[in-house]
């Protein structure tokens, strides 16, 4: 019976290094190799995920709901390590203290520090010790851990927010360009791409990181920082296909930067994408489709340098090198299914962007001048 005894006290320092090394890994190795329990638990909760997605089709209430999975996810996993050094401390005391239930028990009193159950053993006390310090690290780390969390999340919310001034929600690439036509700002596309080059950068940076943050939803149910990404790549490829000379170099520079960060973040949630596509590689977006992109920036008035034909070709290759990856993000968060963002898992239809009316005196209900586009089925205003 001692040899069981010992046998599961090594057990229970096994478990307490593989739990340590988790923890270490997920909150302070700024690393893509995330640790196999954050993994685990991301994974657990993409369950009733699914069956939110597959049981509500009405995308608001889906929303409001699927908040809460980034939240729950840093409280899963805290009660998951929790529970992993309560069980581990336990086994480690069962050489000293003869009762698995009385071990369990003085193992959660000196894990949370209040030593109220304490044997006068050595080997015991040593334990205590441990556990102690166990419980004081872990909540510092927690403690440290959630501003790092809310600081990325409002440094990306930040310029997705800033960014429904300039494309209407939810966000897609043909209406950024048309609207940066319309309100003529051509020549602030420099800097526009340049910003959106560093948010990218600083994006894959901190979700990569931290991976819950990506299920971390946008204060507005119809913004989504994977579909604001997305329409910033599809902006960038469109300007390139269809006026490569009036292409300002800061957004080629934003588009690889913003592939880049969709395949890490792909990659971090265990779906890694080709790092070298073909340039002739099919794509899921279809011809007609673009088609309707390109008839936006020929109605904003956007100069345009190549014919739809010729364009076509150019975006395929461009957008080959994030479709994939940006499908796959948009789909496992459940973002809002804004146009060129792919299907969802809950079969819910496109909702089109937003199209303000412009209100003015002589006009209070904005009816007698469209400033963007002519009437379409698929704009609401």
């Amino acid at each position: 019976m001692t040899t069981l005894r010992f046998v599961l006290a090594l057990v229970g320092g096994a478990i307490y290094l593989i739990v340590s090394l988790n923890v270490v890994r997920s909150l302070l190795v700024p690393r893509v190799d995330r640790s196999s329990l954050l993994r685990f638990v991301i994974r657990t909760l993409t369950v009733p995920g699914h069956i939110v997605r597959h049981k509500i089709q009405h995308y608001e209430t889906r929303d409001r709901i699927l908040a809460f999975e980034g939240p729950l996810s840093l409280l899963v996993l805290l009660v998951v390590w929790v529970l992993g050094y309560l069980l581990a401390l336990g086994l480690l005391l069962l050489p000293s203290v003869h009762s698995p239930a009385k071990a369990l028990a003085q193992a959660g009193s000196s894990l949370v520090t209040l030593g109220i159950i304490s044997s006068p053993r050595g080997w015991a006390e040593a334990i205590d010790i441990l556990a102690g310090l166990t419980g004081l690290f872990v909540v510092t780390l927690q403690i440290a851990y959630l501003p790092t969390i809310y600081g990325a999340y409002n440094r990306r919310e930040t310029e997705v927010t800033m960014l429904v001034a300039r494309a209407g929600e939810p966000v897609w690439g043909p209406e950024i360009l048309a609207r940066t036509q319309l309100m003529s700002l051509t020549e602030d596309l420099a800097d526009f791409y340049r910003q959106w080059e560093r948010w990218a950068a600083d994006v894959q940076e901190s979700h990569a990181s931290y991976p819950a943050l990506m299920l971390f939803r946008s204060p507005s149910a119809y913004s989504s920082w994977a579909i604001a990404l997305l329409g910033i790549c599809d902006s960038a490829a469109l300007l390139h296909s269809v006026a490569p000379e009036q292409t300002p170099v800061e957004a080629r520079l934003a588009l690889r930067m913003g592939y880049l960060c969709f395949r890490r973040l792909s990659a971090a949630l265990g779906h890694p994408v080709s790092e070298d596509p073909s340039p002739t590689d099919p794509i899921m977006l279809e011809r007609a489709e673009f088609d309707r992109g390109i008839d936006r920036l020929i109605a904003a008035g956007l100069p345009m340098e190549r014919s739809h034909d010729e364009a076509w070709p150019h975006f395929r290759a461009w957008r080959v090198n994030y479709e994939e990856a940006a499908y796959f993000l948009a789909n496992r968060i459940d973002a809002v299914p804004a146009p060129w963002s792919g299907r969802r898992l809950s079969g819910q239809r496109q909702i089109p962007f937003q199209r303000l009316k412009n209100r003015t005196p002589d006009d209070p209900e904005g009816i007698s001048r469209t400033p963007y586009y002519p009437d379409d089925p698929d704009v609401t205003a």
